[in-house]
């Protein structure tokens, strides 16, 4: 009877432990319930939202299009991913962002060398 009690104990505590570990993958993974799902909303295909937001920026020099930045020159435009894109001028005021993708620094800037000469 003794050995019997204690299976049940046993049992007991290994149920309460998977229901404890299955209802930590249901909150992780929202099957708990208990989560506030946030409604998120796509940003509109047409480019209304955009030109609102170009129109309505306040500017005197030059509004860069890509960031909507105020600068002097359109070659001083940031990227608009500064964190991942290296900025490269290629001269007559015009610049370009790319990836950095990884790359050691000035790796960009090679590439476009190569490339304005035909080697890539």
């Amino acid at each position: 009877m003794e050995l019997l009690t204690i299976l049940f104990l046993f049992l007991g505590i290994l149920g309460t432990g998977v229901r404890a570990q299955f209802g930590f993958f249901d909150q992780m993974f929202g099957g708990g319930g208990h989560q506030q799902q946030q409604q998120h909303q796509n940003v509109r295909s047409d480019s209304q939202w955009y030109q609102a937001q170009y129109e309505n920026a306040q500017c005197d020099k030059y509004l860069c299009p890509g960031t909507l930045s105020c600068v002097h020159f359109p070659h001083h435009c940031p990227c608009a991913w500064e964190s991942v894109e290296d900025k490269y001028e290629i001269g007559d005021g015009i610049a370009i962002c790319g990836s950095k993708g990884g790359y050691k620094e000035g790796e960009m800037a090679r590439k476009v060398e190569l490339a304005r000469k035909g080697l890539l």
